[in-house]
């Protein structure tokens, strides 16, 4: 399997496209984009057109691959316009997804790696409990449920066709290019903006540099052992909110300054404002055990969360941050 054809799908995502860099560097890659002629930076990669619905045909595709990445996905939503978000969700990560790999199955496709959520775990846990890959899931928001539905799909299909499924469950990413609230905490730290957060350093949270996730993937493409696991990946290392901010600040070049407000205070506050879940995202904590992966997989993360905050922020400073 090592040398074979490879389709990504969502190639022009985050993930996606990262991804395509790194194999195409030591196989032929197909990237799966919405429209193929808006896509660029892709050297090497053959790029087609995907869309994840109940009808589209794959075929073209799929034509001469022997393994399939599945990153393509509806994605939380912050300003979400649908009447029924869950409906949304299940049309394109379930229906879309299962619909793509009963296809996949059936061009004889011998491994599907599926980039899941650890949303499908939950939104936290407590100080010490981390999520564990084989733990009853608990998704709470429709996303969550919408990745944990096409899981079982999946892992339903692998035992009826053969295909192997391979579940990787990512924490936040981050890395060049990240976006969202990590891009808004590194901005606030180049400004030198206070921060209520100084007395956040109890929680524990896990993350994953982009590279670290490239890397597990790659290797679930061939390795043996994961057909038909799942697998939590991270760096390592769980953070404090504190910890991560000051880290990140390091990384930037500016020291973090952080006020301690008691976090009874904080999460009072955030309710009031009618956003208690900025509090829990920012107070609560969100740990994965990585075990399974290592001990399975002989995996382990390749790059440090500090080299992977110091590469975000070059990359950020070098492009845009330099000036904000």
């Amino acid at each position: 399997m090592g040398n074979g054809r490879v389709l990504v799908t969502g190639a022009a995502g985050f993930v996606g496209r990262a991804l395509c860099g790194s194999l195409v560097a030591t196989r032929a890659v197909i990237g799966a984009v919405r429209n193929p002629g808006e896509s660029s930076l892709f050297g090497g990669v053959q790029l087609v057109s995907g869309i994840l619905s109940a009808n589209f045909d794959w075929t073209h595709a799929l034509f001469g691959v022997s393994a399939v990445v599945h990153c393509a996905a509806r994605v939380h939503v912050m300003n979400e316009e649908s009447s029924d978000p869950l409906a949304e969700f299940r049309r394109v990560n379930v229906d879309g997804t299962l619909h793509f790999a009963r296809q996949a199955a059936a061009a004889g496709i011998k491994r599907f790696v599926f980039l899941s959520s650890i949303k499908v775990n939950g939104e936290q846990t407590q100080v010490g409990e981390p999520f564990a890959a084989e733990q009853q899931p608990n998704p709470v928001d429709p996303y969550g449920v919408s990745k944990m539905e096409a899981e079982e799909g999946l892992r339903t299909l692998a035992r009826e066709t053969g295909m192997e499924v391979v579940i990787i469950r990512p924490p936040l990413v981050y890395g060049p290019g990240v976006k969202a609230n990590f891009l808004a905490m590194m901005r606030w730290l180049r400004h030198g903006i206070p921060l209520p957060l100084g007395a956040v350093t109890a929680n524990k949270r896990s993350l994953v540099f982009l590279d670290n996730l490239v890397d597990l993937i790659v290797t679930c493409l061939d390795h043996p052992a994961a057909a038909n696991q799942i697998f939590l990946v991270s760096d390592g290392e769980s953070l404090s909110t504190a910890a991560l901010l000051q880290r990140m600040g390091k990384a930037i070049g500016r020291p973090a300054r952080l006020i301690p407000v008691p976090v009874s205070l904080l999460k009072l506050g955030a309710t009031l404002l009618g956003k208690p879940g900025v509090a829990q995202r920012l107070c609560g904590s969100l740990e994965v055990d990585i075990n399974k992966t290592r001990e399975l997989l002989g995996w382990t993360p390749p790059v440090s969360v500090d080299e992977g905050l110091r590469r975000t922020a070059a990359h950020w400073l070098a492009t845009e941050g330099a000036g904000n």
